[in-house]
């Protein structure tokens, strides 16, 4: 099982949705096109570590890269969610930082297969203590960086996300059950650059705090 402290509490948690292409200039870094609605995929719960724990890079990869994002954390069951009432399912949100074995990622879209070995990896989704929903006043205009031994490498806002979290709520939920404990992802700005043994790496989003981890 794995755990996130909550209001002084240990909460479960289920499934990882992780957004794709969610800011265009990530998507443009990529070389990748813009999305006209969301698109997702699933990271394993055992990716997560907490703040002050270690990233692992597997044997199996030579370029990891960091992409700092906005967690959503769900606190109530839903299926077939409407954007008016999304946010009613919301628990808080966290930092998480979504870490990509990029090479291994290059290689499965080159062979048309899933993302799940590059992003799936134990320590692959550090991630900060949960601050309560009524604590932010707009999850949509939140400044959001990372810091990789003190060099900024990724700085946005979540004003420029592409989709609302009710939106990508509804969505998500069209597909499947959104269950208390399950996390959404909502995506990475630009500015995602390569992390090696040794590494330093500080994470912040407004009203969040920050997120510290290393890497070996």
């Amino acid at each position: 099982m794995t755990y996130l402290n909550f209001d002084g509490k240990e909460l479960e948690v289920g499934k990882i949705v992780c957004l794709l292409r969610s800011y265009a200039a990530h998507a443009e870094e990529m070389g990748s096109e813009v999305l006209d609605e969301p698109d997702f995929f699933l990271k394993p719960p055992t990716t997560i570590i907490r703040d002050g724990q270690d990233i692992i890079i597997p044997k199996e990869s030579n370029i990891v890269h960091h992409e700092v994002e906005l967690a959503v954390v769900i606190g109530k069951t839903g299926r077939f969610i409407e954007k008016e009432n999304a946010m009613k399912h919301v628990l808080g949100y966290s930092i998480l930082i979504d870490v990509t074995a990029r090479d291994i990622q290059a290689q499965a879209k080159k062979l048309g297969r899933p993302w799940t070995i590059a992003k799936g990896y134990d320590t692959f989704a550090p991630m900060s203590g949960i601050v309560p929903k009524a604590d932010i006043d707009d999850p949509h205009d939140l400044d959001i960086w990372l810091k990789v031994n003190g060099e900024i490498r990724q700085k946005s806002n979540t004003s420029l996300l592409l989709f609302k979290i009710s939106e990508i709520i509804a969505s998500i939920s069209r597909v499947m059950t959104l269950e208390p404990g399950d996390i959404i992802a909502t995506g990475t700005p630009e500015g995602v650059s390569q992390i090696v043994a040794g590494d330093k790496i500080e994470a912040g989003i407004d009203g969040l705090g920050t997120l510290n981890v290393g890497v070996r």
